[in-house]
C-alpha cells in the first residue's frame, strides 16, 4: 500500500515568533498521524488498551528540512518500513500541500507493551493489522 495520508492545518498557538510552525508540533503531527493510521487499520490505541496493550515510542528521530508557515497546509505521510518480533520502524514525513516539498522527517521505533508497561510480544492479529501500513513501494 501507498503511504497513509492525514491532512494537518497549524494552528497559530503552534507557530514561533518567526511565524514557522514550532518544532515541538511537527512530533505532535506525527502522532496525530500514526493515530488516524492505527484507526483506519482498526487498532485504535483505545481499543489495544481494552486489550491490555500499550504502542510506545522507543526511539524518534525527526529531521528538519524547511518551516511550515501558518498559512500551509501540510500532509503527513505514515508507512511502517520494518518489523520485527516486538518492534516496528515507521517513517513518515510531512509535506507542504501545495508543492509536494518535504518539510520534515522522521523515523519512530515502536514497541508493543502490556498493561503495566512490560515489553510483550504483539498478538499475530495486531500484527497482521499493522501489516497494512507497510509501504511495498519502498
Amino acid at each position: 500500500m501507498p503511504a497513509h495520508r492525514t491532512t494537518i492545518i497549524p494552528r497559530f498557538g503552534e507557530l514561533d515568533p518567526y511565524n514557522h510552525v514550532n518544532h515541538a508540533a511537527y512530533i505532535a503531527y506525527f502522532e496525530a498521524a500514526r493515530c488516524v493510521a492505527l484507526d483506519d487499520i482498526e487498532m485504535s490505541l483505545s481499543d489495544l488498551s481494552e486489550r491490555g496493550l500499550q504502542i510506545v515510542v522507543t526511539k524518534l528521530e525527526v529531521k528538519f528540512r524547511e518551516p511550515a508557515t501558518a498559512r500551509d497546509s501540510l500532509i503527513v505521510e505514515t508507512y511502517i518500513d520494518e518489523m520485527k518480533r516486538v518492534s516496528s520502524t515507521w517513517k513518515q514525513q510531512i509535506l507542504r500541500a501545495n508543492d509536494n516539498r518535504t518539510l520534515v522527517e522522521s523515523e519512530v521505533t515502536l514497541g508493543v507493551c502490556d498493561a503495566s508497561g512490560k515489553p510483550t510480544r504483539p498478538p499475530a492479529d495486531l500484527n497482521e493489522s499493522l501489516a497494512r501500513l507497510t509501504n511495498d513501494e519502498s
